[in-house]
């Protein structure tokens, strides 16, 4: 598994260590933490570009399947960087099909799908949406995406990609620009008012890592594309809302205008997930938000113990 120090991918780590499946986790700790990492996995600190490496440890592995998650996944630095987006989402995806190629093992891709089909995409979006991604991010997962099936059919493997909605639960870092769940509730737990880009209209999909979990295990040696979402549009400000009522603060948000590169409105059709792979989201929003404050809480307290 490629970024499985990663906030989603390790708790896919713990899901396949708790089936019984031997892990190889593959990061290079850009945004990972190998503390997140239980001592049943073994564990290499690998960029995706450099081949060589990459090519050592996949063979050693010899894996019969993969879970390429590692990713340069900020729209801002794809902005300021595009150069660097594309090595590790487009040269870095390559890489690791090729090297999963030679084993026969079939990978799942996690991809984006706000960034991905981009404003003027219906709501809520099929993957059958021509993408037409605003940043380059979006355009580099999508390029991505065009190995991946390209690989595919070339060489007769189900590789699948996911296009996943905005993930948050435990784990989520407070420092990056996505984990809006995880960064307000940073902000609130230390009595700082956050900031409400796009003044908290704009929309997204936000489906709880445990379900990404599921989808992703589904996925593997399945051929296709699949939105991992729930289906339902929520705006920024009713995330802020529920976060605010679960830390009992009175703290008031500070507007701000929309970010380069950001959305406005994002929610995907998960009903292809539904009918082929047999998922559905199962945890509500206000349970799952209630919860993942309790357990971000929980680990900000234990990270400034350690500090």
């Amino acid at each position: 598994m490629t970024g499985g120090a990663g906030f989603i991918g390790s708790h896919l780590v713990d899901a396949l260590l708790d089936e019984g499946r031997e892990v190889v986790v593959i990061d290079d700790l850009t945004s990972g933490d190998a503390r997140r990492l239980p001592t049943e996995a073994r564990f290499e600190q690998v960029d995706i570009t450099d081949r060589a490496a990459l090519d050592r440890v996949v063979d050693e592995a010899r894996p019969d399947a993969v879970f390429h998650l590692g990713a340069q996944s900020s729209v801002t630095v794809s902005v300021t960087d595009p150069q660097r987006d594309c090595a590790v989402n487009v040269g870095g995806t390559l890489n690791v099909l090729e090297a999963a190629g030679r084993h026969g093992a079939p990978v799942v891709f996690t991809s984006t799908g706000g960034a991905l089909y981009g404003n003027a995409a219906p709501i809520p979006t099929r993957e059958d949406r021509i993408p037409a991604p605003v940043s380059p991010y979006g355009a580099s997962k999508w390029a991505g995406e065009a190995y991946i099936r390209t690989w595919a059919e070339a060489g007769g493997l189900p590789h699948a990609v996911c296009r996943l909605g905005n993930v948050y639960g435990p784990r989520q870092s407070p420092h990056g620009e996505a984990g809006v769940v995880a960064i307000f509730t940073y902000k609130l737990e230390s009595g700082q008012a956050p900031q409400l880009y796009g003044h908290g209209r704009p929309t997204r999909d936000y489906v709880h890592v445990s379900d990404v979990v599921a989808a992703l295990l589904l996925a593997s040696g399945r051929a296709g594309v699949f939105n991992v979402a729930t289906g339902v549009e929520t705006p920024v400000s009713r995330i802020f809302e529920l976060l605010r009522e679960a830390s009992g603060r009175q703290v008031e948000p500070v507007p701000a205008p929309l970010r380069v590169g950001e959305l406005e409105r994002s929610c995907l059709d998960p009903s292809r997930a539904r009918d082929e792979l047999g998922w559905t989201a199962r945890i509500p929003l206000e349970d799952g938000v209630r919860s993942t404050y309790r357990a971000l809480v929980s680990e900000f307290a234990t990270a400034a113990g350690d500090g």
